[in-house]
């Protein structure tokens, strides 16, 4: 780095910024030496290099600084990123975490960075001003790398926030750049993930301006993510700016939730009805789900040495100023209150995240119970905030008649008439129009009889249920709300709007609210205390209701949560995580089982296995050729074609090794990464040539040799002639096949979400295997019905395959079980599979004996009819790939017929028990008592039919002219019959056990 030649110079300043990015990012770097396979020495190497690299960098600040200023100006840019980052991890104290990973011994490194934090603050500062003046220069290439990196550098324990404001002033400018265009989310993310360390002026001035530029991003992720800060930020700076003013301070325009929405475009988008595009649906969401995570306690934060200092409002409102959350959360529902008059073609979640927040807070701050006065021990601010949140709910009522979507209005009518104040209505006003409660009672009336089509196709019945309950709890809290309900609950009963069930609701509804008017100390039969929770959600079944705006909800919310949960909960880092618990097992991966690809006679034995990186969309295939035969062999070279979805980096159709001087029975590795484009079926093709007789200078057959001593003349020329590759010996391995699975990541996903999404996948395939396990189905789901059950032994690969277990469900009758997983391609695809399996009886034996064949019905769903058409394919393909050739797959033919066959063998047996049977009169004591003895473990209810059933068989059979071979009954009700037989039987084995247990 401090070489003479600017060349060589700026060659080692871009692989040292290489090493610390790739340290960095977590990915595979070459330069430490260690493969895709993270292991613990792989680590320990790759932070040996790194801290090594660290500290020479950190002594030679100064020569680096100076160096650097002299190579030509399109090569200072190389240089920015190893300073930057040297100078950091020994100002953030990272570097001692390196060392502890690269267990290094202490004595080796103690004085290499052992500088005082002065020391440590004044190279920050060089630093600093040592980059500060290229943020005005005229490359803009120039001014992004500069700015990124002094945004990265601005957070060091002792920075100031000039540093970070100079950085941001300068990347701002770059936005209306054309040839920054695409550059655009990293622009915006560097700057909303540093707007905490800025000063609290320029946060206010910034806001108006970010959400402007957020509105204009592409990526739906970036987006979500800036918003996310945006929000953050400013409920922090609100709670800051309020305990200021507290304080005595002069308050600072600009600071409150409103500021946000200043700008016209914005305004008018939340005041509007409708809006073309989803903004407003994300910046109301954002900030509610801000609020959300703002009223609960943060996570226990370990020190790791490598923290970013936080400064001014970002420490006071995620510290202890949190506590008073609920100040900025009435602001916000203040000013969203126009977001419940939206039109949003059917989306109710950000207008359902509003209403969630409004009921939070109506029951924190008790509205139904009026306005606290200073004699009961309420503060001034508590007067305030009550007085406010009891104003926007009057103004709520009065848009209960400008409310566009039809699931909102109900929704909006539980939410205020669950927390108004009754008892603070003017009395005189009973007769206005005007009067809140007349109000609620006449969107009431309008939701029961509301018939038109836009409420059939939405959730009525939800709708129907909430006025219900809005009318029972608003009778029983108010004398004139009961009389009034009263007459539209008759109304309503009388009309044909009603179906039955919600005719006997009423009916029940009006006999409380006739018993609470009549008991006046009995409110509690009809009505009881807020909760604060909000009872409604923006998610329909699918299998009932499915429509485009309920997919977009779900998509919305996703991304919602998923931005606000990795900015205020973050996973904990891989260097956290090791620090804490140190390098366990579930931080190494399993290494790869290695296939043979060559026949055993072969001369060359080919093993090969490979590494996948679904970051980098990469296959890595690793083979090791070993020499077979006793002679040395010069050259062998080595082709790998591919097909199906693979590629290679140079766009070249094969890939070609040579190796060189193969000694007898010495391995040599050599590998080829290759690329992923999409989900397909895929191979690498390995192909062997090697040249026995490379370099002898003649072509020979192999064997044929002269073993003459030769004329040292002869050996001279051969050796100064150019050597002949002769006659290659090709050998044609096995395809590499690289399996469907390795395509896959699991996808984290609720089973409530999963069942939601799973009808509405597009693409569907369907299968049958079978395996076998040991032991009758019964006993090992009665023994182990916590554990691992022994039945499911065939599918236990699939626990290390990139599947999510969503949830499962074990049949312990029949043995039988359905899993259901949830995968992502490498390229966005979903792809979800249910498994449900069920244990045979076996053929040649009676019934309740060991069953020992497990029929699995497979079924795959997926977004895209691709993915299923490769899994179709090859079905048997698929099921080795995803349980390692445990399950065996069954063509549907067959499965029919041996259906047929059980069935047939079924009602052969029952025909022959039943030809079997002496008279009917003499065994019904018998009987009678044998039934009565099951009945101890039996349900009585069900043995009461069982013997209705026998005996009216009994009498029939009676009535014959006498047993017959012949059976009457249908397929399904010997199929029953042969269930209940076993069923009977398991209960009686299981009676047995529990018997000799007992004594």
């Amino acid at each position: 780095m401090l070489d003479q030649a600017d060349v060589v110079s700026k060659e080692a300043f871009e692989a040292v910024g290489r090493l610390f990015q790739e340290f960095n990012s977590k990915r595979m770097s070459r330069l430490a030496g260690d493969k895709l396979v993270d292991s613990e020495n792989s680590l320990a190497i790759r932070s040996n290099w790194v801290s090594t690299a660290v500290d020479f960098v950190w002594k030679k600040r100064n020569a680096l600084m100076a160096r650097s200023l002299i190579l030509p100006i399109e090569s200072f840019r190389v240089t920015v990123y190893p300073l930057v980052y040297g100078v950091k991890a020994v100002a953030s104290g990272a570097v001692e975490v390196f060392r502890k990973l690269s267990k290094s011994s202490a004595g080796n490194n103690v004085n290499a960075t052992g500088s005082g934090n002065a020391e440590k603050l004044v190279g920050v500062s060089d630093l600093v001003t040592h980059l500060a003046p290229f943020l005005v220069s005229l490359d803009p290439a120039l001014i992004f790398e500069v700015g990124m990196n002094m945004l990265y550098l601005a957070d060091v324990p002792g920075g100031k926030p000039e540093w970070a404001s100079a950085s941001i002033t300068a990347i701002l400018t770059l936005w209306d750049r054309q040839e920054f265009s695409s550059a655009r989310e990293s622009i915006v993310r560097a700057v909303v993930t540093n707007l905490h360390l800025l000063d609290l002026h320029m946060q206010v001035s910034l806001f108006r301006r970010l959400l402007l530029m957020v509105r204009n991003l592409r990526a739906e992720s970036d987006r979500m993510h800036a918003l996310a800060c945006i929000c953050r930020t400013a409920l922090c700076v609100d709670l800051f700016a309020k305990e200021s003013v507290r304080r005595g301070q002069k308050p600072l325009p600009g600071t409150d939730i409103a500021s946000l929405f200043e700008d016209m475009r914005i305004k008018d988008d939340l005041h509007g009805a409708q809006s073309k595009g989803l903004f407003r649906e994300e910046l109301v969401a954002s900030l509610v789900e801000s609020c959300f995570q703002l009223s609960l306690p943060l996570p226990e934060q370990k020190n790791s040495g490598t923290e970013s200092r936080v400064i001014g409002a970002l420490a006071y409102g995620t510290g202890y100023g949190a506590l008073n959350w609920t100040e900025p959360a009435l602001e916000v529902v203040e000013v969203c209150r126009p977001c419940v008059k939206w039109e949003c073609e059917g989306r109710t979640y950000a207008i359902d995240c509003y209403l969630k927040l409004l009921v939070r807070l109506c029951h924190i701050y008790d509205t139904r119970g009026g306005v606290k006065r200073i004699k009961d021990g309420a503060s001034q601010d508590q007067i305030l905030n009550e007085t406010r949140l009891q104003n926007l709910q009057r103004e709520l009522v009065k848009d209960l008649r400008e409310v566009n979507t039809p699931r909102i209005c109900a929704r909006l009518l539980w939410a205020v008439a669950e927390h108004i104040n009754l008892d603070g209505l003017d009395p005189l006003l009973a007769d206005d129009p005007e009067d809140p409660l007349n109000i609620i009672i006449s969107n009431i009336r309008k939701v029961l009889f509301n018939t038109d089509s836009s409420a059939n196709t939405s959730n009525r019945l939800q709708d129907v249920q909430a006025a219900l309950l809005c009318a029972q709890r608003l009778a029983s809290r108010h004398p004139r709300a009961g009389q009034l309900l009263t007459k539209e609950l008759e109304d309503f009963r009388n009309n044909g709007a009603a179906d039955s069930v919600t005719k006997h609701q009423s009916r029940l509804i009006l006999q409380r609210i006739k018993y609470v008017t009549s008991h006046e100390e009995s409110k509690w039969a009809g009505v009881s205390e807020t909760r604060g929770d909000y009872p409604f959600s923006h998610h329909k079944f699918t299998v009932q209701f499915y429509e485009a705006a309920a997919a977009q909800d779900r998509k919305l919310e996703g991304l919602v949560h998923k931005a606000i949960q990795e900015l205020w909960r973050p996973d904990p880092t891989e260097l956290t995580l090791l620090l804490t618990k140190g390098i366990g097992s579930s931080f190494l991966k399993v290494p790869p089982s290695a296939y043979t690809l060559t026949g055993s006679s072969d001369p060359c034995y080919i093993e090969a296995y490979h590494l996948t990186d679904s970051t980098d969309g990469r296959i890595s295939l690793h083979l090791k050729v070993l020499n077979l035969t006793e002679l040395e062999l010069n050259r062998v070279d080595i082709r790998v074609g591919i097909s199906g979805a693979l590629y290679l980096m140079d766009g070249s159709p094969q890939a070609v090794r040579q190796l060189r001087n193969l000694v007898s029975q010495d391995p040599v590795l050599c590998s080829v990464t290759v690329g992923a484009s999409h989900f397909e079926r895929s191979a690498l093709w390995v192909q062997v040539l090697y040249y026995p007789f490379y370099g002898n200078g003649a072509t020979l057959e192999y064997g044929e040799g002269n073993y003459a001593e030769e004329d040292p003349q002869l050996v001279r020329q051969k050796r100064s002639s150019k050597p002949e590759l002769g006659e290659p010996v090709i050998l044609r391995c096995q395809p590499y096949k690289i399996p469907l699975t390795e395509f896959l990541l699991p996808h984290k996903i609720s089973p409530v979400e999963y069942f939601r999404l799973w009808p509405s996948l597009p693409a569907i395939v369907e299968c049958t295997g079978a395996y076998t396990y040991e032991g009758s189905g019964f006993k090992a789901t009665a023994a182990q019905q916590y554990g691992a059950s022994p039945f499911l032994s065939g599918l236990k690969s699939l626990s290390s395959k990139p599947f999510h277990r969503v949830c499962s469900h074990i049949l312990r009758t029949v043995a039988g079980f359905q899993l259901c997983f949830a995968a992502k391609t490498w390229f966005g695809g979903f792809l979800g599979m249910m498994i449900f399996g069920a244990s045979e009886v076996s053929r040649n034996v009676d019934l309740g004996d060991e069953t020992t064949t497990m029929m699995c019905k497979f079924v795959v769903r997926a977004s895209d009819s691709s993915l299923i058409k490769e899994i179709e394919s090859d079905l048997q393909g698929w099921l080795d790939d995803i349980t390692d050739g445990g399950v065996e797959y069954m063509p549907e033919d067959e499965v029919k017929s041996a259906a047929v066959e059980r069935l047939r063998i079924s009602m052969e047996r029952i025909a022959l028990l039943k030809a079997a049977q002496p008279p009917p009169k003499s065994p019904k004591p018998e009987e009678e008592s044998d039934e009565e003895g099951e009945s101890e473990e039996v349900e009585e209810g069900e043995d009461g039919e069982k013997k209705k059933k026998k005996k009216e068989k009994t009498d029939e059979e009676g009535k014959t002219k006498g047993p017959s071979t012949l059976s009457k009954l249908t397929a399904e009700e010997a199929e029953h019959r042969a269930l209940q037989a076993a069923v009977l039987q398991e209960w009686h084995l299981l009676c047995k056990e529990r018997s000799t247990k007992v004594h």
